[in-house]
């Protein structure tokens, strides 16, 4: 059975076509995407509830994936500790190949159906650990791998796929597949299919993130002041939520060190 993700694309004769004719061929393909991953919302659901019940406990998110799939998990994992201020290692991104793969392709890394379990294991996991297992296609090796021992160890495991009645869809205990259809350019799986991936762990990290307390109301209370902007984000939520001049707020804001500390600490005297 021919993946969906390797299908041919609808459009021909790419390489003749104007610059306009491109741009638009790849907004019309890419307006499918929202739609496919609300298909899959109720998946997507339950599997935020099992994982949030083992984080509530301390269990960690891990994020295993190659190529863009990877990539995309080590963003969402990088962007935690400075958006919900979260500690470095309570969700984890792996990609096949190690970390030069972030940057520069390892040639055959996705093909190990070990390697994933074994850069797993380097952290010490848990049962009260949780493994999302990334990978347009359903199939890479890297990723079956680690989900397959995973399932064996114990630990939650799911996987986003693209691509329906994969490998992956099979193996994980929550299978979330957003059916984006053939790409634009035939088989670049970054295009339709990366934007659906980023979508469902956008979902993932941040209702996580908001269930486990690290946001109020609407604001990121918890957020790291890594620079001038978010320093200036988080004085305007402190005289927001305290009705105090910017300044004063900013004071207070790098006195306490977050959000939600100032206010706190405001709210006590």
């Amino acid at each position: 059975m021919e993946k969906i993700t390797e299908a041919s694309s609808v459009y021909e004769q790419l390489d003749q076509m104007s610059t306009l004719e491109l741009l638009n061929g790849i907004n019309e393909q890419d307006q499918q995407v929202a739609h496919a991953v609300a298909l899959v919302i109720p998946q997507i659901s339950a599997f935020v509830d099992a994982c949030f019940e083992r984080m509530q406990q301390g269990g960690r998110l891990f994020y295993i994936g190659a190529g863009t799939s990877g990539r995309l998990g080590i963003v969402d994992a990088s962007e935690c500790p400075p958006t919900f201020g979260v500690a470095h290692g309570r969700v984890i991104g792996l990609i096949a190949g190690g970390d030069s793969a972030i940057r520069k392709a390892v040639e055959f890394a996705e093909d190990d159906t070990e390697q994933g379990w074994k850069d797993i294991l380097e952290h010490q996991p848990t049962t009260l650990d949780t493994i999302v297992g990334i990978a347009a296609s359903g199939s890479t090796p890297y990723v079956l791998g680690a989900l397959e021992a995973a399932n064996q160890a114990g630990l939650l495991t799911a996987g986003i796929t693209c691509n329906p009645g994969s490998a992956l869809a099979a193996v994980a205990q929550h299978a979330m597949a957003p059916i984006v259809g053939p790409e634009f350019v035939t088989g670049s799986t970054r295009m339709k299919s990366g934007t659906a991936q980023k979508l469902v762990l956008n979902m993932i990290s941040t209702s996580l993130m908001i269930k486990l307390g690290h946001v109020k109301g609407n604001k990121m209370v918890d957020m790291q002041l890594s620079n001038d902007k978010l320093v200036e984000r988080g004085a305007k939520m402190v005289a927001e939520a305290l009705g105090l001049d910017q300044q004063i707020a900013k004071e207070l804001l790098i006195k306490h060190g977050s959000v939600r500390k100032a206010v706190d600490a405001y709210q006590k005297n």
